[in-house]
């Protein structure tokens, strides 16, 4: 198996050319390692980005159009997650090429064969992202052992069935709705992306009287002003369907959710499906970020100017990862939930109460308070970014 290290310089193996210096700066990246081999069909890229604060937790991305830019701003999101959420770890992500939705036996083969390659990277904890479940962390188990967010069976706290992220993303909302003037009970809510995330996000959320009018996954959109029934189209996405497949709403292109008049708008699937060329589409008061890296800074500076309120990625979905790291460090799952609920509110409140004395976007204060706490902790260290893993291979 190919696998190549790449310590802020530049790097050639079979054909495929990184500049590591692209992206680097003085927080990172401490590793870029490119995983390739044919003979099972494996394309991957781990980007370690900072680990002053202790090892990286980061999760596996599997889609067809994934890339290094993509990895290192997802990395560098979680450095800056973990360092708000105060965990005692810095970012890193893994992205593989392929298709999430590939034959369970392939799949399985993919994530075996990238923890085989990835085992001597000690600095990067493997955690479930877009494309990948629990059921994919315990195979890592069963190769490496290196991995949070494992099923109950194998002893862990399975976040995408308890819904942490959502869970967390509601209690952000809540702090929010008085800076943004809405109120959650009878709010309008619109998710893009009503999957692992964004379904309990909508659960959550209804359970404080907010009324769920758009949901959209890959197949579509649904839009109903009236109200969707969030029940049910859970249960619709879990027998393996999309929301397009619910009877009672209009149904509209997988895009058209960012346009449906709303209160409340979520994001909960790619990057970037937020940027200049829509933005002006978006029709609410207070936007929360589900996903990572899911609106351009471009269009979040033109949200911003129309008095938009938007809670920053790594402020508003921590709640997967603070549920990973106390899984990894022996929590109970009850712990995990109120510490999910405690971290999240006073960051919330923390970020829009400096935004609003100085004037400034939430994500220039919530990154102003991560950075401070990156580089607090890299004065404590002898630190380098080359971290302590295998050198060149």
């Amino acid at each position: 198996m190919k696998r190549v290290i790449c310590q802020n310089r530049s790097l050639k193996n079979g054909g495929l050319m990184q500049d590591c210096f692209t992206f680097a700066d003085d927080l990172g990246p401490s590793k870029i390692i490119h995983v390739h081999e044919p003979s099972i069909g494996l394309r991957a890229i781990l980007i370690v980005d900072n680990v002053a604060k202790g090892p990286s937790i980061g999760g596996v991305r599997m889609a067809p159009d994934v890339s290094v830019e993509e990895c290192f701003r997802l990395a560098r999101a979680m450095t800056f997650k973990n360092a708000a959420a105060g965990l005692p770890h810095g970012g890193g992500k893994a992205v593989v090429y392929g298709d999430p939705k590939m034959p369970k036996a392939d799949k399985e083969r993919l994530i075996r064969g990238l923890a085989q390659a990835l085992r001597y990277a000690e600095d990067y904890i493997f955690a479930p992202d877009m494309g990948t479940d629990e059921v994919c962390m315990a195979w890592v188990k069963d190769e490496i052992g290196r991995v949070v967010a494992l099923p109950r069976e194998v002893g862990g706290i399975p976040l995408d069935e308890i819904g942490a992220t959502g869970f967390g993303l509601g209690h952000v909302a809540d702090v929010a709705q008085a800076y943004a003037g809405v109120s959650l009970d009878g709010a309008r809510v619109v998710i893009q992306g009503f999957g692992a995330v964004g379904s309990h996000a909508a659960r959550f959320l209804s359970e404080r009287g907010a009324r769920l009018v758009g949901a959209a996954d890959s197949q579509g959109t649904l839009h109903n002003a009236d109200g969707l029934d969030v029940t049910a189209l859970i249960d619709l996405k879990q027998s393996g369907r999309s929301v397009v497949d619910y009877a009672d709403g209009e149904r509209l292109e997988r895009d058209a959710a960012v346009g449906i008049d709303c209160d409340v708008w979520i994001p909960a699937a790619r990057p970037d499906v937020v940027h200049a060329d829509n933005v002006g589409q978006l029709k609410a008061r207070l936007v929360i970020e589900g996903a990572n890296i899911p609106i351009t800074p471009e269009a979040e500076r033109m949200l911003h100017d129309r008095e938009v309120l938007c809670i920053p990625d790594f402020i508003a979905n921590a709640g997967g990862v603070i549920c990973a790291a106390m899984e990894y460090q022996g929590a109970t799952e009850t712990a995990a939930l109120q510490t999910i609920q405690e971290k999240l509110r006073r960051n919330t409140q923390m970020v829009l109460e400096d935004a609003r004395e100085r004037g400034i976007l939430p994500r220039e204060a919530a990154q102003a308070m991560a950075e401070t706490r990156v580089r607090k902790a890299m004065g404590m260290r002898r630190y380098s970014l080359f971290s302590s893993a295998p050198g060149w291979v």
